[in-house]
């Protein structure tokens, strides 16, 4: 796999570092020691690039570095047929021209040393010091024969824990992977599928969240080129066939840059190619490309403010295209982007897409946490620190990895782990809520009240029994937005469990593993079944079943380990069988079923609104009965949810309560929505004995004073 696979857009770059040949340099590194008052010929390539970023940095400590691995590899080659030492070589090339500093090069050239030569870690220690140890042990995998099939999930485990004390582990594993993918080609084609697949599984999606998008966009296309090899030819040859020295992003360029000089705005304009998969993904959106779909301009200011002053002038002179714009200086994304998005229209019609930024903002994009230094370098003029800590304090840690670090403690399994993680990665957006005593949390964009309970609880959120968003009460599976307020509320019996429902609300994996982990220290209760921890993403991204399909049909508790007993018959009798929510049906109700993802037959009363919106989608109805046609349900007892209408008054909660205590029903859930012009509505999901008792529990509650009405719910239950 060449490297010009990565490069759509090469001859279009403005400037340029000309490809560095690594076979020339394998010959340089083979010639022997070199004088000690001198840098050795085969780093003079990093040293160069480093320098461009931190002119005074002391490059001593990267020719003993190289001289080490140099001398340690010395023998050793690559499937390529090029000394081994050139790939850690070319790995902290990568690193120097994205601006890393001197300790991550250190590292990166050593990265390989203690897993593939006689050097030990303390060696290392011993002659580079604490902080590349750290980094080298960090991104050393561990090994097969004691480990097995396990190693692979227990070296990103190990990598990721690493990473969540330095973040710069991940950066050299990133530069490691996208070089050996550059070099993929001569692996075997199923091995280079294979380690494609955990490349965009895994690495790209860290990539992207640690802001590095210099590497995320290459690895990309070096994915594509290997998993879908005609798509990746087809934007190939649609690339070239766009290049033109009159193409419309050209002059469109030169407007903008005569508009910003007029307007006294200093400001460097280029355009920006689009990597193959960006192409590939406009032109699916689009179906046919346009002329400035190929790229987009590039607007690069010395301040903040030019930013908006750029964004002023560009909106004022050419027609914008609002829905177009996102301000993400103001609100900067998760993995520290940040920049002014918008679009403008040229002349003929040609709609050109603009990123305005300043230069330290675009280090920041390319770069990422690599641009942020060494976050644990101490500042001149902070005072001295007086308590010596065993964890270092990261800056640069953002909310998702420390989500992460927290839930893979709980994942004890590797198994578990690895698909937990990809499940993980594939939530790409995040959204911030504000707890009511000021703190904030961090959780992925869907994420419901169930997250956020477990997010802030732990184990606690066992008890939650609902929530209140922004001031108002809330049932658990209410869907959190960007900036809400949120209140989880916990019962004050602390035996109380979760229900198997809240795995279809949960987008967490702290939340699906607490959950999983509860029902499997009692087995008595329904019990998910433990893939669905691993298999339960964010909903944007799988199919979702029939039931989220139909209007008013309550989400079901999917990965039951077995049938719960019903008291109801379908016509498959190995069908798992489960009572719908959203209306619960008890006996002696007629009833209808829907299988639904996995097989399983969700039953509903024939009234339900869920039903006639499935048969209008086109789902075949399934035959249900009662049981021994009797309409009775097993020692279990039967569910049902039940909707008092009622006038406020003191006490009213007390009294509905004591009514249902006495007909000698439970309660599974509650929820008391805010008062409306003096009327208040209760929501209870009871469990009774017997389906006979439930005419005089109906009876007994209209009995209450100032409750006008009570039926059964036609609407999605209360998560409880």
């Amino acid at each position: 796999m060449s490297a010009e696979a990565a490069d759509p857009g090469a001859p279009l770059r403005r400037r340029s570092r000309p490809r560095i040949d690594l076979r020339r340099l394998g010959r340089v590194a083979l010639r022997g020691p070199v004088s000690r008052d001198r840098l050795p010929d085969a780093i003079s390539h990093v040293a160069e690039a480093h320098r461009a970023h931190h002119p005074d940095a002391d490059l001593t400590i990267l020719r003993r570095a190289y001289v080490l691995a140099e001398s340690s590899h010395r023998g050793q080659m690559r499937k390529s047929g090029e000394p081994y030492i050139t790939h850690p070589l070319a790995v902290t090339l990568i690193l120097a021209e994205l601006g890393a500093e001197t300790t991550t090069l250190t590292a990166s050239l050593l990265h390989d040393t203690v897993e593939d030569t006689e050097v030990t870690l303390d060696q290392v220690k011993e002659q580079f010091g604490d902080e590349v140890c750290y980094l080298v042990d960090g991104v050393t995998k561990l090994e097969k024969v004691d480990y097995g099939a396990a190693a692979e999930p227990e070296t990103f485990r190990k990598m990721l824990v690493a990473t969540g004390n330095d973040v710069r582990v991940m950066s050299i594993k990133l530069a490691d992977r996208l070089h050996n993918m550059r070099t993929l080609g001569v692996m075997r084609p199923e091995k280079q599928a294979r380690i494609a697949k955990v490349t965009r599984d895994v690495l790209i999606p860290l990539a992207e969240r640690l802001g590095v998008q210099a590497l995320k966009t290459e690895l990309e296309d070096l994915v594509f080129a290997i998993l879908h090899p005609e798509e990746y030819e087809e934007t190939r040859a649609l690339i070239a066939a766009a290049k033109s020295p009159d193409a419309p992003l050209e002059t469109i360029a030169e407007n903008v840059t005569h508009t910003l000089r007029d307007a006294g705005i200093s400001a460097e304009v280029l355009i920006r190619p689009r990597h193959f998969v960006s192409v590939h993904r406009v032109r699916r959106k689009r179906g046919e490309l346009r002329g400035t779909d190929f790229g987009r301009l590039l607007v690069l200011v010395g301040e903040d403010a030019d930013c908006y002053a750029v964004l002023g002038e560009l909106h004022t002179c050419f027609t914008p295209v609002i829905s177009e714009f996102k301000d993400f200086i103001a609100a900067p994304k998760f993995n520290l982007y940040q920049s002014l998005h918008t679009a403008v229209v040229g002349p003929e019609g040609a709609v050109a897409e603009v990123l305005i930024r300043t230069h330290r903002m675009h280090k920041v994009a390319e770069a990422g946490v690599v641009a942020l230094g060494n976050p644990y370098a101490q500042d001149p003029a902070a005072p001295p620190q007086t308590e010596p800590s065993d964890e270092r304090a990261d800056p640069t840690r953002p909310g998702w990895l420390s989500r992460l670090l927290d839930w893979q403690e709980s994942a004890t399994d590797p198994d578990t782990f690895w698909t937990t993680l990809r499940d993980d990665l594939a939530q790409d957006r995040e959204i911030t809520v504000f707890r009511t005593d000021g703190g904030t949390l961090g959780l992925p964009a869907g994420a419901s009240c169930v997250d956020a309970a477990y997010a802030q609880y732990g184990d606690r959120a066992h008890t939650a029994i609902g929530a209140r968003v922004n001031g108002r009460l809330a049932t658990l599976s209410t869907v959190l937005s960007d900036g809400d307020t949120v209140q989880p509320l916990l019962a004050q019996d602390t035996a109380s469990g979760p229900s198997p429902d809240w795995l279809d609300h949960a987008r967490t994996p702290a939340a699906r593993i607490a959950i999983t982990g509860w029902f499997s220290d009692h087995p008595d209760e329904a019990k998910p079944d433990p893939e669905t921890v691993g298999s339960a993403s964010s909903g944007a991204q799988s199919e979702p079943s029939s039931e989220r399909e139909a209007p008013g049909a309550a989400a079901p508790a999917r990965g039951r380990s077995g049938p719960r007993p019903t008291g109801v018959v379908v016509d498959d009798p190995n069908a798992q069988v489960r009572l719908a929510g959203c209306c619960t049906p008890v006996p002696p109700d007629e009833l209808t079923g829907f299988v639904v993802r996995g097989g399983a037959v969700t039953v509903h009363r024939r009234e339900c609104p869920a039903v006639t919106a499935m048969q209008e989608i086109g789902r075949a109805p399934v035959a249900a009965r009662w049981a021994d046609g009797e309409g009775r349900e097993s020692d279990a007892g039967c569910r049902v949810t039940l909707v008092a209408e009622s006038f406020g008054r003191p006490r009213l909660l007390a009294d509905l309560t004591e009514a249902i205590a006495t007909a000698d029903a439970a309660i599974v859930s509650a929820t008391v929505e805010p008062p409306s012009e003096q009327r208040v509505r209760h929501t209870y999901t009871l469990r009774l004995p017997d389906a006979a008792g439930l005419p005089g529990l109906m009876r007994a509650m209209r009995d209450v004073a100032g409750v006008y009405d009570v039926s059964r719910a036609q609407h999605p239950a209360p998560a409880g």
